[in-house]
C-alpha cells in the first residue's frame, strides 16, 4: 500500500547552511528540526532527504565523508525513535567534475523519481520542503506538493516564487502544516 512521504532538502532546511557541510562537527540542527522529523514519522510519513552536494564535484569532500555524516545524523535521530528513511544526493555540478549535466541535480526531479522507484510512495499525499527555488522546481517537476521554508535561502528566494507556493517560517511549522493537511 502506498505511503506518503516528506522529502526534505538538507542544508538550510533541517540544518544551518554553513557551506559544504560534510562532517558532524560542522552540523548544526535548525531549532526544532529533530522534533519535526519525529512528528512526521509518528504521523506515518516516510522521511527522505534529497540534497545537492556540489562539494563532492568540487573536491571539498568525498562520498564517504557525506555517508558518514548521514549515518551519524541517523544515529542521533534513532535516539528519538525516528530516522531518515533514505538520503539521496546529487554529487554533480555543471562547472566542476566529470558530469556537466544530470537529471538528479535540483531543480531536476531525478532524486524524487528515484525515490518513487525505490519506495511505494503515495505521491498525492506527499510533500517536498526546501529553502530554495530549485527545491520547489524539483518538487513541481515530480508532481509533488512543495513548500518553501524561510530558513537558509528561503527569505531571499521567496520573492522569486509565485504566490501559490506555501511559505512557512521553518521545518517545525512545515511539519505541523503537513500533518494537519493530510
Amino acid at each position: 500500500m502506498p505511503k506518503p512521504a516528506v522529502f526534505l532538502d538538507r542544508d538550510g532546511t533541517i540544518n544551518i547552511d554553513k557551506g559544504y557541510v560534510h562532517s558532524i562537527d560542522q552540523w548544526e540542527w535548525i531549532p526544532g528540526a529533530i522534533d519535526a522529523i519525529v512528528a512526521l514519522k509518528k504521523a506515518g510519513f516516510l522521511v527522505i532527504v534529497i540534497t545537492n552536494q556540489a562539494g563532492i564535484a568540487r573536491g571539498y569532500y568525498d562520498e564517504n565523508d557525506m555517508a558518514n555524516l548521514h549515518k551519524t545524523i541517523n544515529m542521533e535521530l534513532k535516539k528519538q525513535n525516528a530516522g531518515i528513511d533514505r538520503f539521496y544526493h546529487c554529487p554533480h555540478h555543471p562547472e566542476f567534475g566529470n558530469v556537466r549535466e544530470c537529471g538528479c541535480r535540483k531543480p531536476m526531479p531525478g532524486m524524487l523519481k528515484q525515490a518513487y522507484q525505490d519506495f511505494d510512495i503515495d505521491i498525492a499525499h506527499s510533500w517536498l520542503v526546501g529553502d530554495k527555488v530549485s527545491d520547489i522546481q524539483a518538487g513541481k517537476a515530480a508532481g509533488i506538493n512543495s513548500m518553501l521554508v524561510l530558513t537558509g535561502y528561503g527569505n531571499k528566494d521567496r520573492a522569486l516564487l509565485t504566490k501559490d507556493v506555501v511559505c512557512l517560517n521553518d521545518i517545525v511549522e512545515a511539519s505541523r502544516y503537513i500533518i494537519s493537511h493530510t
